[in-house]
């Protein structure tokens, strides 16, 4: 490997812990206010919808809401079954159970 890739990977790294770090020291002394700490509790479901609705709708580029598509169907069931049970497991199984029967039918 060259020289040059190995010092910006270095560099991307200590900047990357850098600003982490000092945004933890600075939240340190300062405390988090309020909204913020409101803001920040919404992360980890933004992201999660992030991840998962373009896994759902889009296939092959283009946004696809026929029958057609098996990981949006088994997204419904997935969605009906983790309101009804609240269970992770249960959800997964029935979602996977889905789309590998859906694959199989049609």
């Amino acid at each position: 490997m060259r020289v040059e890739l190995v010092l910006i990977i270095l560099a991307m790294g200590l900047i990357t812990y850098a600003t982490r770090v000092g945004a933890f020291a600075v939240l340190r002394v300062t405390g988090m206010p309020d909204w913020l700490r409101r803001a920040v509790r919404y992360v980890p479901v933004g992201v999660l919808v992030a991840l998962i609705v373009p896994a759902l709708l889009v296939r092959d580029g283009a946004v696809d809401l026929s029958l057609g598509n098996h990981y949006l169907l088994a997204g419904i069931v997935a969605g009906l079954i983790a309101f009804k049970t609240r269970n992770v497991a249960i959800t997964v199984g029935v979602g996977l159970t889905t789309v590998i029967a859906l694959s199989m039918i049609l």
